[in-house]
């Protein structure tokens, strides 16, 4: 009597494998994404995190870290799915319910703590126009925002109106639309400057672009940390099958 049934749930037990094997990779795919992001993180956006905060931020460590993390555990659950030892199923779903959470709460915490983290780069990135001099990393990092962005100051060209670089030197040429028709007279009288510089503050810029991306950033965030929810009960029917 009990081996048409043990022959009936083998074809479920071997599409429940297919199943975690697939998000096993996917798994394993997204540690890869994130500790790419890591390393791009430390090493291109280093000099732009001192426009956020005058400390070094410890973001692209932990991105590393869980990086390599969900990837070793990506290649153990494959392990675990193929064997179908019971303690090795139980312990991928135990990371499973902790990189759930993780995940979960650090979106949640981004989201609600969005206009705290803008009031911190508005004051960062005032701070940093007020005192450029134009060869430490924070005036270095300012240029090149406002060059790749085609920004000018805080909310506008005249944020550098006020800072301790215009009495001598004027508003800096990365804020010219035209190096060529941009000379250093024109730069340091604010009525020739207007015509030879992006209208456009760099402040509202950035803040305009985390908001239309906000919602993707928090869907796919969510929607990571529901599919590991959402994997869960799959393996606790194979651990019960292994049993």
């Amino acid at each position: 009597m009990m081996a048409p049934r043990r022959m009936e749930t083998k074809p479920a037990i071997c599409f429940l494998k297919m199943l975690l094997l697939l998000y096993s990779f996917i798994f394993w795919v997204t540690g890869a994404v994130l500790l790419s992001v890591g390393l791009w993180w430390k090493f291109m956006l280093g000099p732009y995190m001192l426009l956020i905060s005058s400390s070094s931020s410890n973001a692209p460590y932990a991105l590393i870290g869980t990086g390599a993390t969900i990837i070793l555990f990506g290649l153990f659950g494959c392990f675990a799915t193929c064997k179908g030892h019971p303690w090795m199923l139980k312990l991928y779903a135990v990371f499973l319910s902790l990189v759930f959470m993780t995940e979960l709460i650090a979106g949640i915490s981004g989201f609600i703590f969005r206009h705290e983290i803008k009031g911190t780069f508005l004051t960062s990135l005032t701070e940093a126009v007020m005192w450029y001099n134009g060869y430490d990393e924070r005036s270095m990092a300012v240029d090149d925002v406002q060059h790749r962005l085609h920004c000018c100051g805080v909310q506008n060209y005249t944020s550098w109106l006020s800072s301790v670089y215009f009495p001598a030197s004027g508003i800096p040429a990365s804020c010219c639309v035209s190096f060529v028709e941009c000379s250093k007279a024109d730069l340091k009288n604010a009525t020739l400057a207007a015509r030879k510089v992006y209208r456009q503050g760099c402040y509202d810029l950035v803040v305009s672009f985390i908001e239309s991306n906000m919602g993707i950033i928090a869907g796919v965030t969510f929607g990571i940390a529901f599919s590991q929810a959402l994997n869960s009960p799959d393996l606790l029917t194979l651990h019960h099958s292994a049993c």
